[in-house]
């Protein structure tokens, strides 16, 4: 149908901001075949069941990469909310429910998700992480990560460091309520991208890297 339209963006290094179709094809920069050597059948959250890229097996975690002591936007939103002591920080691409992407930074302390716009300051959203129902991934080597969240509407990210985040998520929620945090994975899922708007998001395996299209259901 004419108005489906695809397009392809290098999730690495995200620049397209404009979308005007009701599908989304995207593709990662990398362009290695998994192979089995790159399951970790021991590490969790991923319980064996994810293809990982060797590189993200071995790769020290730092939490947080961009300083955020000497961002003075970042501190005045975490003083605000009494927030001090930060898990992770990071610049992140998030999918609007119009379909948009958007630079975003991730902050996740040890009881809140921050996503706040990296040109202004601003804070976009809050949400507790006791609010947090489940995280959904794929099977595949990608940066793809869904933050569901019932009481209000679901995140849609990617990012490079998606090891790192989920393993934050995870670790911090079960410190917060002794919860073990739902990690599913599947190469479709779906997500509320509004109150009333669910996508699902699509992977498949493609000769060169891993093919992700995101549809409105």
């Amino acid at each position: 149908m004419d108005k489906f339209r695809s397009r392809k963006v290098q999730i690495q290094t995200p620049e397209a901001d404009r979308n005007n179709g009701e599908t989304e094809t995207l593709e990662p920069e990398n362009r290695s075949r998994p192979s089995e050597n790159n399951v970790s059948e021991d590490q969790e959250p991923f319980m064996g069941m994810k293809v990982r890229r060797r590189a993200s097996l071995h790769r020290d975690y730092r939490g947080d990469y961009l300083d955020v002591p000497s961002q003075y936007a970042l501190m005045k939103i975490l003083d605000k909310q009494g927030d001090r002591k930060v898990l992770f920080a990071d610049k992140v691409l998030k999918f609007t429910g119009s379909g948009k992407m958007k630079r975003r930074v991730l902050l996740i302390t040890e009881s809140t998700i921050y996503i706040v716009s990296p040109e202004t300051g601003a804070l976009k959203r809050r949400i507790a992480l006791n609010a947090v129902e489940k995280l959904c991934l794929s099977e595949l080597s990608d940066n793809f990560f869904a933050i569901v969240i019932p009481s209000e509407f679901d995140i849609l990210m990617a990012s490079t460091r998606k090891s790192e985040i989920v393993t934050v998520l995870v670790d911090a929620i079960k410190s917060l309520s002794d919860y073990e945090l739902e990690v599913a994975f599947s190469n479709t899922f779906e997500y509320h991208a509004a109150a009333d708007l669910i996508k699902e998001v699509l992977f498949e395996e493609v000769e060169g890297g891993i093919k992700t299209r995101i549809v409105v259901k």
